[in-house]
This record gives structure tokens, C-alpha cells and sequence, in this order.
């Protein structure tokens, strides 16, 4: 079943001072045509020039998401995206006589009352989605996000200041409905340490406690108290939610972010623009492969790296299996990670006291499920994509040295189309991570 493009059906308006400019500001939202998207129209400029919100149109990413198109910039878009995003609304113009949208109160809330005064309405035109169909990640520091395969969207986010406190933990599935109840109302926050240094940068000119949270040690500064016990992380939510829309297309993807931030958002929205823009986005076959190898044989018990590589589309830097050490029936596999002090990742997560990053445990354990998948009979000629991992948790930090011992037994197989696995990472005789994680089992030639 199709689902339809959505505009409104008429303009509104709405006013105040910009965060970051301090500039008064009139922000109206008109209808737009069928396959259109979002434009951002800056009538205050001679020709009234038009931006478009693409990945590839991001300038600035201070505290904020700025797009340019020459000379012609706006600033702090997200909020007014998330908002369109959030309540599903394809196409739509937004006019400003400004550089930068009204803050308001620092949340989408305003933005989601004036959708609904405008009255969004369906158009004729079906609506296109990017559905991910492999893992995209970026990390920077001690900050990571991972994208994986998801039938739906859902957001995943452990959110913490600067100074690693205030530490927040949600995961949601995030519809209109969804989105307008848990997601629209959370306000921006910012350090009362940070302010002074983003007034000498030039930010937060318009800022108050009508418009932001302000944290001071274990104080909260606003002019009411907290919308939610950890509006913190849901607003880190909506800024995804913004910053991704920049996509131009709705996403089905499971999002799982650690400490996110506008720079990291836009670093994993331009990858997966990479990803999506792709014309031929097939496997490409080395012609003396053996294609007969691209799945476990039934009297494989043991797999070294040479056979995992034949298994697995995966290459370096993202292969987590250095070896499967025993395969139990079409039931449970156990595998090995040795956790080197070389590999990529650990020069930046973290400086000076390397951890494995929890989606790069998660990794692993999607590998070794999927190549379980790979060993039953139906296997040959199947592709196992990671769709969605939930009851994730994480116990214990991986180190340098340790060798992780990942076991993964098939829960559920549902038809030869979906499987579930019930997936652990020890070290010695500690559990240090787990998940349940779902697969979808498809033919290899129709898998791009």
C-alpha cells in the first residue's frame, strides 16, 4: 500500500527574535506542488532567492545547521525541518524575512501548532523512502552514530553535556503521532559556562530563559520547569530528526547515536547520501569467486577469516569475526574478536583511554548471527540484511586486548523471510554486551 506526498492547504505565519542573529523574524509556511520537498525562500533579499535543505548545501554546523546557496545563508533550520519531518509533511515552503527562523520557546512545538493550523492534506504523488539496506556509521571522539537496516524509523540516543554529565538514555519509534507527543515539545539547553564563550563567537543573541534551558552544575534554569524528566536527549532527538530530513527523502532506518551533535549529524546524513545516490547500488561479483562458497556448507563446524570474507559482504574496516570456533546445527555458532590496540577506530575513541564503541559490538554480533543464517539449508544464493536490535545492553567497557566471545543462537525463523537471533559478547567469563537482533533473508540477486 502506496502512502501519499503531503503539503498543507494554506499559509501561516508566525514571529519572534532568532536564537543565534537576535534578529526579528517572520517565518511563513505555504503549500508546495508534488515531489517539490522543502525550499526555503529569503524574501527579504533582492530576488528573493531559494535554498534548498540538501547535505551537500551545509556550511555551518556551530551549535546550529546553516545552509547557503552562494552568499544567500540560513541559519538554524532544524528545528522548523524536524517539525515538517516529524509530522510528515513532503512539501512546503518556507519564507523568511530573516536569516534565521524564530527560536520561539526552543523546541518545534510552535512550528508543529502552526502544520496544523495550515492543514496538511495529501497529494496525488506517492511518497519515496530511503530504506537503508546496510550499516552506515561516522564517529568523532568519543561521539558515535550508526544507521542500520529498519522497517520504520526509530532513533536510539544516549545524550550527555560537554563535561559528561546529565547523562539521558530514549529509543523511540518515531511517527507523526509519536513525534508531536514525546519528541516536538523538548526544549533546546545549553552550559551556563558555554554562554559567554558562544556571545563572543556571536551566538545566542536572542537567547533567554524563555528559549532555552540553561544548566548550571545541577541546577535547571527556565522560565518553566522541565517538559520531561530527560527532555535533554529527546530534544538531541528532534535535532536528528531535523538535520537527517536533510536527506531529501524520508528515511526507514534505525538510528543509534552517543552524544550526537549537529556536526556529527550532518557527517552521517552526508554518508548516507552517499549511500543513497548511488546508480547501482548491486554487489558487484569478482568474476573468479566462488559463488558456491557464499554460504556456510552443512559440514563446516569451524570457519577461519578466508571462509568469513567468502561469507560475509563485509571488508576491512568493518569486519568484526576473526573466527567461528565451533557451529552447533542451524541453531548457535560461537565466534571470536580480538580486540587489537591497531585498530581504526581507537585513535579516536577515546584519546588517551581506548574503548570499542557499543555500535561497533553491535556489529559483531550482527556478523555472527548472520553467517548462523548463511548455514541453513535455504541459505544458497541469500543475502542476510540486519534489520532492527533491540534489548540492547552494554555492561562492561572492551579494551585493547580483550578477545570477545560472541555467541548467537537463532530465536525465530519466520517463513525463510525473517529471522531473529539472540546474540552476547563476553570477555573471559563476563557478559559485557547483548542484543536480540532481527534479520530480513533475501534472494542475493535482488538484495541491491
Amino acid at each position: 500500500m502506496s502512502i501519499k506526498q503531503r503539503t498543507i492547504r494554506q499559509e501561516r505565519s508566525i514571529k519572534g527574535k532568532s536564537l543565534h542573529t537576535g534578529e526579528e523574524v517572520t517565518l511563513t509556511l505555504k503549500p508546495a506542488d508534488a515531489n517539490a520537498g522543502y525550499v526555503f525562500r529569503r524574501v527579504d533579499l533582492y530576488g528573493k532567492p531559494e535554498i534548498r535543505p540538501f547535505a551537500s548545501n551545509v556550511t555551518e554546523l556551530v551549535r546550529s545547521t546553516t545552509i547557503s546557496n552562494g552568499n544567500e545563508k540560513v541559519h538554524t533550520v532544524e528545528h522548523v525541518l524536524s517539525a515538517l519531518a516529524g509530522c510528515g509533511i513532503d512539501n512546503a515552503i518556507i519564507e523568511l524575512d530573516a536569516s534565521e527562523p524564530p527560536i520561539l520557546d526552543g523546541s518545534a512545538r510552535p512550528f508543529v501548532n502552526l502544520i496544523f493550523e495550515a492543514e496538511p492534506f495529501e497529494q496525488e504523488a506517492d511518497r519515496s523512502f530511503f530504506e537503508l539496506k546496510e550499516a552506515v556509521s561516522v564517529t568523532s571522539g568519543n561521539r558515535s552514530m550508526i544507521a542500520l537496516p529498519h522497517d520504520g524509523f526509530r532513533v536510539t540516543c544516549t545524550s550527555a553535556d560537554d563535561r559528561g554529565s546529565h547523562v539521558q538514555h530514549l529509543s523511540v519509534d518515531l511517527d507523526p503521532e509519536t513525534f508531536v507527543a514525546q519528541v516536538a515539545p523538548a526544549r533546546t539547553f545549553t552550559l551556563y559556562e558555554d554562554i559567554e564563550e558562544l556571545l563572543k563567537l556571536g551566538k545566542i543573541r536572542g537567547g533567554s530563559l524563555d528559549s532555552a534551558i540553561v544548566i548550571k552544575g545541577d541546577k535547571i534554569l527556565s522560565k518553566e520547569p522541565l517538559r520531561f524528566e530527560d527532555e535533554f536527549v529527546r530534544h538531541k532527538i528532534l535535532d536528528i530528526v531535523g538535520d537527517l530530513s536533510l536527506l531529501g527523502k524520508p528515511l526507514r532506518a534505525h538510528i543509534i547515536a552517543v552524544r550526537p551533535g549537529h556536526s556529527l549529524n550532518s557527517d552521517l546524513t552526508s554518508k548516507l547520501h552517499e549511500v543513497m545516490s548511488k546508480k547501482d547500488s548491486k554487489k558487484s561479483v569478482s568474476p573468479d569467486s566462488d559463488s558456491s562458497k557464499s554460504f556456510v556448507l552443512p559440514d563446516e563446524t569451524e570457519l577461519d577469516v578466508r571462509r568469513i570474507l567468502d561469507v560475509l559482504p563485509h571488508r576491512f574496516p568493518f569486519v568484526m569475526i576473526d573466527r567461528v570456533i565451533s557451529i552447533e546445527g542451524n541453531e548457535s555458532l560461537t565466534g571470536i574478536k580480538n580486540v587489537s590496540i591497531n585498530e581504526p577506530f581507537f585513535p579516536g575513541h577515546f584519546p588517551g583511554h581506548p574503548v570499542m564503541p557499543g555500535v561497533l559490538q553491535l556489529e559483531a554480533m550482527a556478523q555472527a548471527a548472520g553467517i548462523l543464517l548463511l548455514r541453513r539449508g535455504s541459505a544458497e544464493g541469500k543475502v542476510a540484511f540486519f534489520m532492527s536490535a533491540d534489548k540492547v545492553k552494554f555492561r562492561k567497557p572492551v579494551v585493547p586486548g580483550d578477545q570477545l566471545l560472541i555467541t548467537a543462537k537463532l530465536v525465530k525463523v519466520r517463513g525463510n523471510k525473517l529471522a531473529t537471533a539472540s546474540v552476547e559478547c563476553k570477555v573471559g567469563q563476563q557478559v559485557v554486551s547483548s542484543a536480540s537482533l532481527m534479520f530480513s533473508i533475501l534472494d542475493a540477486k535482488d538484495a541491491g
